[in-house]
C-alpha cells in the first residue's frame, strides 16, 4: 500500500511531497477555516461548528464506494522507542474490523521538513498506510481527535514529544484531505474541477487569508472549456 500511495502521488500530484502545508505545496487546493477565529476552543458553539464543518467536508469528499487510504505520518527521533509496539493507537482505536490491521503497512522515511536542518539530522518519519472503505473506520471520531490534538492528545497518547499528521486519500477521485488541527483543513486535488463543487458549495468557509489565491484558481476557465474552444 505504501507503493500504491507513492505511485498515486507520482502520477496525479507530480513533484508533491506529502507533508504540510498541502495548500501551499500544490496548485489545486482549498484551505477551509474550521473553528471560529478568536473564540475559545471549548465554547459550545465553536465545538458544534468544528464537528459540523469537518464531517460535512469529509462526507462530501469521500463516497461509500471510493477506494481510500488512511495515512499517518509520525515524526520521531531516530532512536525513539515509540513505535516498538504497533499498530498505532489511531488504527487500533478507529478501525472497526481489527483483522484489517494485519494489512497496515509501515515505511521509514527521512524527516520531511527539510527547512529544519537540525531536525532533519536527528529525526525520521514513520509512515503508516491502510487501504479502506469509508464504512470501515470511525471517521467521525478520528476527525474529532485530530481537531482536539492541541488539547487532548488522543492520537499518540503519552508520547507528546513526537508529532504526527493524518491524511485521507481518495484514490478514486484523486483528492487528498488533511485536517491539520481545529483551525483548518486543506483539500487538494489533481485537477481543480475535482473539488470545484466544494468551492461553490462551501465558499463562505474558505479561510479569508488565502481567499484571493483560491479565487484566482477556481474562477479561471476549466481546462476542458479551454480545449473545447481551441
Amino acid at each position: 500500500m505504501s507503493e500504491i500511495l507513492h505511485s498515486f502521488i507520482k502520477k496525479n500530484f507530480t513533484g508533491l511531497t506529502l507533508r504540510p502545508p498541502l495548500f501551499y505545496l500544490w496548485k489545486y487546493g482549498i484551505r477551509f477555516e474550521i473553528s471560529k477565529p478568536g473564540r475559545p476552543y471549548f465554547e459550545k458553539d465553536n465545538l458544534k461548528q468544528i464537528f459540523h464543518r469537518t464531517n460535512t467536508l469529509f462526507d462530501k469528499v469521500f463516497g461509500e464506494e471510493d477506494e481510500l487510504l488512511f495515512v499517518t505520518d509520525v515524526y520521531t527521533a531516530k532512536h525513539s522507542p515509540l513505535l516498538q509496539r504497533k499498530p498505532l493507537n489511531v488504527y487500533r482505536k478507529y478501525v472497526k474490523d481489527k483483522q484489517k490491521l494485519y494489512q497496515l503497512q509501515h515505511h521509514l522515511l527521512p524527516y520531511l521538513f527539510e527547512d529544519d536542518e537540525e531536525e532533519t539530522e536527528q529525526s525520521v518519519t514513520h509512515r503508516f498506510v491502510l487501504s479502506f472503505k469509508k464504512m470501515e473506520i470511525k471517521y467521525h471520531h478520528v476527525l474529532k481527535a485530530i481537531s482536539h490534538k492541541d488539547f487532548t492528545p488522543t492520537i499518540l497518547k503519552n508520547n507528546l514529544e513526537s508529532g504526527y499528521d493524518i491524511y485521507f486519500v481518495n484514490l478514486t477521485n484523486k483528492i487528498i484531505f488533511h485536517l491539520y488541527d481545529d483551525r483548518g483543513c486543506d483539500i487538494i486535488a489533481s485537477d481543480n474541477e475535482a473539488i470545484r463543487f466544494l468551492y461553490d458549495e462551501y465558499n463562505e468557509w474558505i479561510l479569508d487569508y488565502d481567499r484571493e489565491e483560491i479565487n484566482r484558481v477556481f474562477r479561471s476557465k476549466p481546462t476542458s472549456a479551454i480545449l473545447s474552444q481551441g
